[in-house]
């Protein structure tokens, strides 16, 4: 297994700024956002003297380029041109990725805010179409799409997403392992969700957290929720809640030795969390003495 930092968790830093943190920081890889306007993220015309200058920076300080995480969901929307503007969006990272030697991008299952049950068959049927599409066009260019573990889509839970992965039947669409989105979502615990879906993850999101006492989660945003609507704290990789140590263990006995992403949330939650090149550091320590 290989530890990558995600430049969510660098909002301070541009993407060669963090490039060069995370050499120094001793990890191996790094998982880049792609979203207009932020700082530490490429801008989603994926522009080639953008890509130039980071793919040069990667190569530069050692750093593998593994993962774009773009923020398009509605790939099961009913509308027509919203979903198809979804798809090129993923084309345009598609391209990315084969340029500067990433082999995976970061998905959302679509858009579904919890408690929507209008047209779900249908909407699902969508979904399926879209990611079959897709995944023909990543697995053209080395490219394999990973749905992400996350609320708010019809992924949400480890049950949900290896129905959903089943359903799509595509070797180059996977599952993004988050055990800390299962956690505070209320879904599986880590034995439960490994049981359930080890066999179609393809990626994994290593962060931690602690709850707060008394509050339960809502949220009808996919990226991140409110602050006032969220039922946890974020922390550094080793001083939260999430058992590692037996994940990691876990995932390795059912043969996954991928890629760990610190999914550092310094970007949506700057006071719960220091700087990447203090916590980042500290929890790429941490899962360094656990590996």
């Amino acid at each position: 297994m290989k530890i990558a930092g995600h430049t969510m968790g660098t909002p301070e830093y541009t993407v060669t700024e963090a490039i060069k943190l995370f050499h120094d920081i001793g990890i191996d890889g790094a998982e880049i956002v792609v979203q207009d306007g932020y700082r530490s993220g490429i801008s989603t015309a994926c522009a080639r003297e953008e890509l130039d200058e980071i793919k040069k920076c990667a190569q530069e300080n050692n750093i593998e380029i593994c993962c774009l995480t773009p923020y398009n969901s509605y790939f099961n929307d009913l509308d027509d041109a919203k979903r198809n503007a979804e798809i090129a969006g993923i084309e345009k990272v598609i391209d990315a990725c084969e340029y500067v030697g990433a082999h995976f991008i970061r998905i959302y299952g679509g858009n579904l805010v919890a408690g929507d049950t209008y047209c779900l068959p249908q909407r699902r049927a969508k979904l399926v179409e879209s990611m079959r599409y897709l995944g023909d066009k990543a697995a053209a260019k080395g490219v394999t799409l990973v749905i992400e573990n996350h609320f708010n889509t019809m992924c949400v839970s480890a049950k949900d997403s290896y129905s959903v992965i089943e359903e799509i039947n595509h070797p180059n669409v996977k599952i993004l392992y988050d055990q800390a989105n299962l956690s505070f979502t209320e879904n599986e615990g880590y034995e439960e969700a490994i049981a359930i879906q080890q066999e179609e993850v393809a990626y994994m999101h290593v962060k931690d957290l602690v709850f707060k006492e008394g509050v339960s989660f809502t949220s009808d945003e996919v990226s991140h929720p409110e602050e006032s609507k969220r039922n946890v704290y974020t922390r550094i990789v080793g001083e939260g809640v999430i058992a590692w140590p037996e994940i990691l263990k876990l995932v390795k006995a059912h043969g996954y030795d991928g890629w760990l992403s610190m999914e550092y949330e310094r970007r949506w939650h700057p006071d719960d969390i220091p700087d990447a090149s203090i916590g980042m550091k500290k929890g790429a320590d941490y899962i360094k003495s656990i590996m």
